[in-house]
């Protein structure tokens, strides 16, 4: 049994060479504390990632708005160039139209024969492809958007304004017209519809003189 020394403390084997600090237990850190490093790395993560956000959606929305914007800028350049080409198909058809007219003439008196009329039939093919249409018609009612009235008459046998003859024909392209119908209108015949109101009530007066007359060869009528 060994005897202890009082006042004497046990202390670990130091191996030589080594510091006094060394032979001190360390203390090891407590579980869950995040070191204020690290927090601060956070919060810039965070803050760093709103700013991204907030620059995509707007970049995002400029994106949007230039999309817009170029369909847009398409749709007026697609009809811009339809108008144009319209208006220059339109004119092209201006220039040709006494051409159509001359054709038409030579139709009515037969002389539309031979090689003539092949070309002549090449020709209205061609203006009915580029979109050409020919308008009027005897015996439609006038209308002055379309029509030009060259000759006017009365007539007791229309209700209206008609076109009674087509002196020319009209043409359109779609809704767009390049030169309207020339025409002679009729228009009714003033007082004739005051008229037949005036011949009924002659016809009445004769067959009442006609009756009195029956009765007078007759002796009268018979007294009651």
């Amino acid at each position: 049994m060994t005897e202890e020394t009082p006042g004497f403390e046990e202390k670990p084997d130091v191996p030589s060479g080594a510091t006094p600090d060394d032979a001190e237990p360390k203390t090891a850190p407590e579980e869950g504390a995040a070191p204020a490093g690290d927090a601060n790395a956070d919060a810039g993560l965070v803050a760093q990632l709103d700013q991204v956000r907030t620059a995509l959606n707007e970049r995002t929305a400029d994106l949007q708005r230039l999309q817009a914007e170029y369909q847009n800028y398409r749709r007026r350049v697609e009809r811009d160039r339809a108008t144009v080409k319209e208006i220059a198909v339109a004119n092209l058809l201006s220039e040709l139209l006494p051409v159509l007219d001359d054709i038409g003439r030579a139709r009515e008196h037969g002389e539309l024969v031979g090689g003539f009329k092949s070309v002549a039939e090449s020709t209205e093919t061609v203006a009915a492809k580029l979109g050409l249409q020919q308008f009027g018609k005897e015996g439609e009612p006038f209308d002055p958007t379309i029509h030009e009235a060259l000759m006017h008459s009365y007539a007791p046998d229309v209700t209206e304004t008609t076109c009674v003859a087509i002196l020319q024909p009209g043409y359109r392209i779609g809704e767009r017209t390049i030169r309207p119908a020339r025409v002679a209108v009729a228009e009714p015949q003033p007082g004739a519809q005051g008229a037949k109101p005036e011949k009924a009530g002659k016809a009445e007066g004769a067959e009442e003189k006609s009756e009195a007359a029956d009765d007078k060869e007759n002796g009268g009528p018979e007294e009651g």
